[in-house]
């Protein structure tokens, strides 16, 4: 059975930083793709950051230069470092795994930007 743990989320002040890490377990095909996504209350879940196997990243234009994104295939880990956080960024965050075959998600982590 495949599972993505997620970590790192929390409460921080606007303009503060933050860590998320997933790791996922189990067995799996080749993985291609590792993601993260968020979900605001009231609103559908949204891409945040994506990095391919080869290390390519892509980003939606309201975290440009204030994330990144980061893996380590060894361990079969996502990193999403998060600065410069603004109150609109508060979310569940969920790490999605997309490999040759299947689809997988964490159970998420809330980040919560206060004012």
């Amino acid at each position: 059975q495949v599972q993505l743990v997620e970590s790192g989320g929390g409460l921080v002040q606007a303009g503060g930083s933050l860590r998320l890490s997933c790791v996922a377990s189990g067995k799996f095909s080749a993985i291609n793709v590792m993601g993260w996504y968020r979900q605001a209350p009231g609103k559908q879940r949204e891409l945040v950051a994506v990095i391919t196997v080869g290390g390519d990243t892509g980003y939606v234009e309201s975290v440009k230069g204030r994330f990144t994104i980061s893996s380590d295939n060894a361990k079969n880990t996502v990193y999403l470092q998060m600065n410069s956080l603004k109150p609109e960024d508060t979310a569940v965050y969920y790490c999605n795994l997309a490999t040759t075959s299947a689809a997988y998600w964490g159970q998420g982590t809330q980040v919560t930007v206060s004012s």
